[in-house]
């Protein structure tokens, strides 16, 4: 067979994802592979499906057993036969499935990095024609990523004990730069094939929320997601089980997973949320690598993760079939403590000296501060997240709790000065938590017993909460004004550059999110009532039914049978027969011989033979050559309102942008487009030259152009609460009317002739 036809046949696909063909030809040209590609970018086909076409066995690393049986299990139901081999298994099991590969029966064999080193193995090993070895989970084998495994080490040796080199491949979702260039010194890549194809997953919504009380978020999210399938991340085992009880208590079916469980309660719990028994799951970090379930809908963190690489994988299981869902992190100043604290106790790695356990820690700490700052961060989380990793060039995402928020700017300056006076005045000897209680005047115990009371800065800022303190002070450290020291206690430091804030010549300009619109405004609902209308959504539950049927029958998880984005596909298609089936994404020729005529039956009994509209959106023609195939948008289409609801708009002498993006949202039908932001309005400008934005005095202002000028646009000064002056965009009313002219469908819509 070729590629394509592989593709299609044992996993239902007509065509590949990006990168992944070129890591496939590079594979089958012999040459050893690199691919960093996000959760959901279909890693393992990379080498799935060469594994399938080279003439001997492929052997595929993997660190636990979970993933083995999880990857092994879809293999199996596609039709390819594959086997693991790991501690879960009898000596007899073991030496059958050997004794399989070596006649040709198993093409792909997982194991873990532990069995490499058994004599069984390696003579197996050195015995059978060994094409490809892939290892997944590659950032394993770096001892500067997060997750270093010494035994990933034994993969070089094993591969030196074969009697031909092997085409290697290594596959990770998340590695920096330091972390690539380590896989591929200690695997010892022979001129490897470089993917990079980008961590960026645009149906995941990232959100940092800082509610008063986190339990009373979870269950509130939670009941209005009913039915969703969701993760609930917590740092410590206590926590795991109060929130586990909450949910219980609230009747919501939660299953809970941490090291403190027996193995039997953790694999339990493990396969009621897999299949779907138990919607809900609430595990501390231990739980999920190599778990594949495709319909996790939302990822809760209750606790900050300790690095950026840890918290990009746990909100990385949201979304894999490529449905909008949601990641949002739940964030207190005790996190920060909590985390600190589990690190400086952290038992030094063995494999490691002395000096490689301190550069070890010192990156952990390092780590831990990156998430900070993206807890505090007012800027587009997406970016962020992506600059972690090397990537640069987007500034708004829109899909993010701080694009969709609502921001003012404040004149921080004065604020900045007390808190480096502050520093200064305390002699540079104590870190954060010090200098935020001391500018705040707290009374606790430990301030009162350091005298803090008695610095001239005790109370300086008595107006604002140690929280807001502390953010200024963060920011102050992103800007180098101020520095923290390396080690347990992080003493802050008062750098050259702050000279420049207290006699006047710079200024801190900050974004601060408008309070009232924080939980209202950011709770938002993923729904696939965004694709499917009423007719739609009583298919999608119908083919839901189905689907579990089938699964308890072939003791297999729902997602394996097909996963929810092929169902909701099949809503929209309604295939009739075979032929319009298979041009269904995620239905190969194999599912269909296991599953096909089951729910093509259920669709014919619900339509009862007849085509009608199952879905919002437009319909493509299509493709020529395909058998009925029908695609639609699933996206939002841009923002835009029409004609006769613009003849609607009346506007006023003067206006800010969100004020007229409030105005515009509700001539739009938001059902179908996506809302406006007074943003998204001000990047309109800048790309007409009206409005630009410069670094002038140490910050972001924005300026309008003479062009801007004649437009309508002029800048004036507000006042803040704290009677602080800064200086927005207004729009005149000739400016509202140009920005409604540009929204605005003048296209005549007429309604669908009936089929």
């Amino acid at each position: 067979m070729q590629k394509q036809e592989i593709l299609k046949t044992y996993f239902g696909y007509t065509g590949f994802r990006p990168g992944q063909e070129m890591l496939i030809d590079s594979i089958l040209a012999g040459r050893d592979v690199l691919g960093i590609m996000p959760t959901g970018a279909g890693k393992s086909i990379c080498y799935q499906v060469p594994a399938l076409m080279l003439p001997g066995i492929t052997v595929v690393i993997s660190p636990l057993i979970s993933l083995m049986k999880d990857q092994v299990q879809a293999l199996n139901q596609a039709g390819v036969h594959a086997a693991y081999i790991n501690s879960s298994l009898t000596e007899g099991q073991i030496q059958k499935a050997m004794e399989y590969a070596m006649g040709g029966r198993y093409k792909i064999i997982y194991v873990a990095p532990e069995r490499l080193e058994t004599w069984d193995f390696i003579c197996f090993a050195q015995r059978a024609r060994i094409s490809m070895v892939a290892v997944d989970e590659a950032h394993c084998i770096s001892q500067w990523g997060q997750d270093f495994r010494p035994s990933y080490l034994k993969i070089v040796s094993f591969i030196k004990r074969l009697n031909s080199r092997p085409v290697i491949g290594a596959f990770t979702a998340t590695a920096t730069s330091q972390v690539k260039d380590d896989i591929i010194a200690v695997l010892g890549l022979e001129d490897p094939q470089l993917l990079i194809s980008g961590f960026d997953r645009q149906n995941l919504y990232f959100g940092v929320e800082t509610p008063k009380s986190k339990l009373s978020y979870v269950l509130q999210y939670i009941e209005s997601h009913a039915g969703d399938s969701g993760i609930i991340y917590c740092a410590t085992r206590k926590n795991v089980e109060k929130v586990q009880e909450a949910l219980l208590a609230r009747g919501i079916p939660a299953a809970k997973y941490h090291a403190g469980l027996t193995p039997q309660e953790r694999s339990e719990n493990q396969e009621d949320f897999i299949y779907d028994r138990k919607p809900v799951i609430v595990a501390t970090n231990a739980f999920g690598m190599g778990i594949d379930k495709s319909n996790v809908r939302y990822v809760l963190h209750f606790n900050m993760p300790q690095s950026m690489e840890n918290y990009y994988q746990e909100a990385g299981r949201a979304g894999r079939d490529g449905a909008e869902s949601e990641c949002i992190m739940l964030f207190s100043g005790q996190d920060v403590m909590v985390n600190q604290y589990l690190l400086d106790n952290k038992p030094p790695n063995e494999e490691l000296g002395p000096e490689e356990n301190e550069l070890v820690r010192e990156r952990d700490r390092q780590r831990l501060q990156s998430m900070v700052n993206y807890a505090y961060s007012t800027d587009c989380l997406r970016k962020y997240i992506l600059e972690y990793f090397g990537e640069y060039g987007m500034q708004r995402c829109e899909n993010c709790s701080a694009c969709k928020g609502e921001y003012e700017e404040q004149d921080c300056t004065e604020a900045a000065r007390k808190v480096i006076n502050c520093i200064l005045e305390l002699r540079q000897r104590f870190g954060i938590n010090v200098v935020a209680g001391t500018l705040h005047g707290d009374k606790r115990s430990k301030l009162l017993e350091l005298g803090a009371d008695r610095c001239p800065a005790y109370g300086a800022l008595q107006e604002l909460s140690e929280d807001r303190i502390k953010q200024i002070i963060r920011e102050l450290e992103q800007r180098k004004y101020l520095s923290a020291t390396q080690d347990k206690y992080a003493i802050l430091k008062v750098c050259a550059k702050a000279q420049d804030l207290l006699d006047g010549s710079d200024s801190l300009i900050l974004r601060w999110a408008r309070e009232e619109q924080r939980i209202a405004e950011r709770t938002r609902k993923a729904r696939k009532s965004d694709v499917l209308n009423h007719r739609g959504l009583e298919l999608f539950e119908a083919l839901k039914r189905l689907r579990m049927e089938l699964a308890r029958e072939g003791s297999i998880p729902p997602y394996m049978v097909f996963s929810d984005k092929t169902l909701i596909e099949m809503c929209v298609c309604l295939p009739f027969d075979r032929g319009e089936m298979l041009q269904v994404a995620g239905v190969g020729e194999r599912k269909y011989d296991n599953y096909g005529e089951a729910f093509l039956a259920v669709i014919r009994e619900f339509t009862q033979g007849r085509r009608e509209k199952t879905y919002f959106g437009e319909m493509k023609a299509a493709a020529p050559g395909s058998v009925g195939r029908k695609t639609i948008k699933t996206q939002k289409q841009p923002f835009m309102i029409t004609a006769i609801r613009a003849a609607e708009f009346r506007p006023t002498d003067v206006c800010l942008a969100t004020e007229l993006a409030a105005e515009l949202n509700q001539l739009a039908d938001l059902q179908t487009v996506q809302k406006l932001s007074g943003a998204e309005i001000l990047r309109f400008a800048a790309a007409q030259g009206w409005v630009q934005e410069v670094w002038q005095e140490g910050r972001w202002k924005k300026l309008v152009t003479e062009s801007g000028d004649r437009a309508g646009f002029f800048l004036d000064k507000r006042v803040s609460q704290r009677g602080t002056e800064y200086e927005v965009v207004y729009l005149s009313a000739a400016a509202q009317q140009t920005v409604l002219d540009h929204y605005t469908d003048l296209i005549v819509l007429h309604d669908e002739p009936d089929e």
